[in-house]
């Protein structure tokens, strides 16, 4: 299975080819194909860069001790 990290890099040429001129569908002869549209695809990157970020050990849940100074 392919990283979080190697997908969200697909996920971002996709975005970036779609929001450059891109083709988000087409037809061949009575074919079409739909490919997915940009807002699929920003939530997937949402989702990527989650799961990304829990890999490489950061974005967790950080934990301090709060102290209150007394005057």
């Amino acid at each position: 299975m392919a990283s979080a990290a190697s997908l969200l890099a697909l996920i971002d040429a996709a975005i970036e080819a779609l929001l450059t001129g891109g083709a988000s569908s087409y037809s061949i002869g009575a074919r079409t194909v739909t490919k997915l549209d940009l807002g699929s695809l920003f939530e997937e990157r949402r989702q990527l860069q989650i799961q990304a970020q829990r890999e490489s050990g950061s974005g967790g849940i950080s934990l301090g001790k709060m102290t209150r100074h007394r005057r």
